[in-house]
C-alpha cells in the first residue's frame, strides 16, 4: 500500500468536518479503557496474570515512571510529583529497585525486555548517576535483547549532554523531546520558557550518540497561539530534522487540573480556530514528506514508525506506536498500567499507597480490568485501525473464532453515514480509512467500541477528551 502526502487543501471542508466530529471521545491507549477500570483488580489478580505471562514466550515492554519535575508546567495533565529540592525525590529510585526484585521473582522464566520506556514526569529530573544505577538494576534482572528499543523523555531545559551520554551507554536509541510551542508568548503564557537552541543541542548530541527516531512534541490548542504561529512552530521542528512528531490537542480541565487555571481563558484559541491549527499542522508534515501515524503522530517514510505504517505492520501499546512485537507490558511506579496476559493492571497512583504496598512485599496493583473474549476482538480491531487506518473484519473475526466481518454487524452500521461523508470506505468487510477520515480515526475506532455505545454516547458529562 502507498500513502500519499497529499495536503489536505479543502479548508473549509475539513473545518466544517471537524466542527462536526470533534466530540468527547476514547483515545484508545487501551481497550476496554481506563474508565472501566476497577479495584476488583487487585494484587492477587495481577499475581495469577504474571504467572500466565511467565509461562509465556516473547520478550517483554516495560515502562517506568518516574514522576517527578522541578516546576509544574500549567498546561500539564500528566501524573507528576512538583518538588525543585530534589533529596525528597530520591526514595523514590530505592521503592523503584524493590519493585523490579518483586517483579522479576515473579517472572522466573521470562526476563528478556524487548522495550523500555522512561516516562514521566522528567526522567533526566535524576542525576545521570542516578539514572545509571536504577537502570543496572533492571537490566540485572531483565535481559535486554538484541534491537530492543530503549527510550526516554526529556524536557530539553533540564536535560544535560551527560544524560545523553550515560543513556547512550546503556544503550538507549529513542528519545522524544517536549517542546509544546516555540513561540515566547505562548511559553511565557504556559510557564514553559524552551529556546529553539536548547532543543537543538539536544537533539544534535542524541544524534551524534547513536539515538535515531527522535521525537518532538507539540501541542494545539494552547494561549496565544494562532495559525501563523504554530505553522512556524511545524516548520521550526521539520527543520530541527525531526524523525518524528506528536501533535496533541490541548485539554482544558482546569476542576480536575487546578493549575491550569493559571492559564487564561480569554487566551485560548476558540473551538474553530483550534481544530484549523491541527489541520495546519497536518498540511506542514505531509507536505513534508512526513507519513501520517495514527490520529495524531507523523514520521518521516525512512523512520522505522513510517517503514512499518506503509507496510501496514504498526503497532500500538501505553508507550505508544511501535514496530516492536512484544505483547505483553510491565508498567512500574507510580500510576503505571501493565497489560498482561488479558488484564490491564494499574499500580497506585498515590506515593503513600504504593510505599505501603512495596515495604509490605505486595504487588502495587490497585485497580485495572481483566479482559473478556469480546472485549479481545473488539481491541484488535480498534488497534489495527488505530495503527494503520484499516482493518480487515473476517481476518480479525475469524482470529477470534467468529465466521466473518458481521460479528461486527453494529460497528458497520454506525460507519455507514462516515462512509457517506467520504471519511471511511467500506468493501467486503474491510474498513479503510480516507485520507481526510484519518483525522477522525478515534471516531471511527468508537464504532466498534461496545462500552461506549452503552454507556457514555448520551451521557450529558463526558469522561473523555474531545476527538480532535
Amino acid at each position: 500500500m502507498t500513502v500519499t502526502a497529499t495536503a489536505l487543501q479543502d479548508r473549509d471542508r475539513i473545518a466544517a468536518l471537524l466542527q462536526k466530529h470533534d466530540k468527547p471521545g476514547p483515545r484508545y491507549t487501551s481497550y476496554p479503557t481506563a474508565v472501566e477500570f476497577h479495584t476488583g483488580v487487585d494484587a492477587q489478580v495481577a499475581e495469577n496474570h504474571l504467572a500466565a505471562a511467565d509461562a509465556g514466550e516473547g520478550p517483554l515492554s516495560i515502562y517506568v515512571h518516574l514522576p517527578f519535575c522541578e516546576k509544574r508546567c500549567h498546561f500539564c495533565g500528566c501524573h507528576v510529583i512538583i518538588s525543585p529540592d530534589k533529596e525528597p525525590a530520591s526514595p523514590y529510585l530505592g521503592l523503584l529497585k524493590r519493585e523490579i526484585e518483586l517483579i522479576a521473582s515473579r517472572l522466573p522464566n521470562r526476563r528478556q525486555i524487548a522495550q523500555l520506556h522512561l516516562g514521566g514526569g522528567t526522567p533526566t529530573y535524576f542525576s545521570p548517576a542516578q539514572l545509571t544505577d536504577l537502570l543496572q538494576h533492571l537490566f540485572a534482572h531483565f535481559e535486554v535483547i538484541e534491537g530492543a528499543e530503549l527510550a526516554v523523555e526529556v524536557d530539553p531545559r533540564v536535560t544535560r549532554p551527560e544524560h545523553v551520554d550515560a543513556l547512550a551507554d546503556l544503550g538507549f536509541n529513542r528519545m522524544s523531546l517536549g517542546v509544546q510551542d516555540f513561540t515566547r508568548d505562548v511559553q511565557e503564557a504556559i510557564g514553559r520558557v524552551q529556546t529553539i537552541e536548547q532543543t537543538a543541542r539536544i537533539m544534535e548530541h542524541a544524534r551524534e550518540r547513536g539515538y535515531r527516531g527522535l521525537n518532538v512534541d507539540l501541542i494545539y490548542g494552547l494561549p496565544h497561539q494562532t495559525g501563523r504561529s504554530f505553522e512556524a512552530t511545524v516548520d521550526q521542528a521539520i527543520a530541527l530534522g525531526a524523525d518524528r512528531a506528536a501533535v496533541y490537542s490541548f485539554a482544558y480541565v482546569p476542576d480536575g487540573r487546578g493549575h491550569q487555571n493559571r492559564i487564561d481563558l480569554t487566551a485560548l484559541p476558540d473551538p474553530q480556530d483550534k481544530l484549523g491549527l491541527f489541520a495546519i499542522a497536518r498540511e506542514r508534515f505531509l507536505a513534508a514528506g512526513y507519513v501520517p501515524i495514527g490520529m495524531d503522530h507523523f514520521a518521516k517514510p525512512d523512520d522505522e514508525l513510517g517503514r512499518a505504517r506503509i507496510a501496514g505492520t504498526l503497532r500500538r501499546n501505553f508507550q505508544g506506536y511501535t514496530v516492536i512485537p512484544a505483547d505483553d507490558v510491565l508498567g512500574l511506579g507510580i500510576s503505571a498500567i501493565g497489560d498482561m496476559r488479558g488484564a490491564y493492571l494499574q499500580n497506585h497512583k498515590k506515593l503513600s499507597r504504593y510505599t505501603e504496598a512495596i515495604d509490605a512485599g505486595e504487588l502495587p496493583i490497585y485497580r485495572g480490568v481483566e479482559r473478556t473474549p469480546e472485549d479481545e476482538l473488539r481491541r484488535d480491531a480498534i488497534h489495527r485501525l488505530m495503527c494503520n487506518f484499516r482493518v480487515n473484519l473476517d481476518a480479525v473475526a475469524r482470529a477470534h473464532g467468529h465466521a466473518d466481518h458481521t460479528v461486527f454487524s453494529d460497528a458497520l452500521e454506525r460507519l455507514r453515514p462516515l462512509a457517506d461523508e467520504g471519511l471511511v470506505r467500506l468493501d467486503a468487510g474491510s474498513v479503510e480509512a480516507t485520507p481526510e477520515g484519518e483525522l477522525f480515526v478515534r471516531n471511527l475506532a468508537m464504532c466498534f467500541d461496545t462500552y461506549y455505545w452503552a454507556k457514555y454516547a448520551e451521557a450529558k458529562k463526558s469522561v473523555f477528551s474531545r476527538t480532535v
